[in-house]
């Protein structure tokens, strides 16, 4: 049995498996086909600066249907706003997900190294 399974099987706990990710709101730079001597012009609204990170948690047991949780900050690149998750963003997300569920959960957590990391809430 894969690490976590039996952990939560014991408890009667979801199993909830958290990613993250971010997105640049600037458009990308690109090339175009146009006719010789005329170059083509696409015209985009606004500097689009900034950047919108999410954080998502799936969660499972059986008998019960799945959910999604999730959480997301938009950074418009003002003077002290936060660019990213701070760790109270995951926290409270992860206390969200506690209350919502409404039991204990073993949480799946997918690692910036490309190592995954398990943890048991009560």
């Amino acid at each position: 049995m894969a690490a976590g399974k039996s952990t939560a099987a014991a408890r009667g706990a979801w199993i909830v498996f958290e990613d993250e990710a971010s997105q640049s709101l600037r458009p990308p730079r690109a090339r175009s086909w146009g006719r010789v001597g005329r170059t083509p012009v696409v015209r985009v609204r606004g500097r689009g600066s900034g950047r919108v990170s999410m954080a998502g948690m799936v969660c499972f047991r059986p008998g019960e249907r799945s959910r999604l949780i999730y959480s997301f900050r938009v950074h418009r690149g003002r003077k002290g706003e936060p660019k990213g998750f701070t760790w109270q963003d995951y926290r409270d997300l992860i206390v969200r997900a506690h209350n919502q569920l409404k039991g204990p959960i073993v949480l799946v957590w997918d690692c910036e190294n490309g190592a995954t990391s398990f943890g048991t809430v009560v």
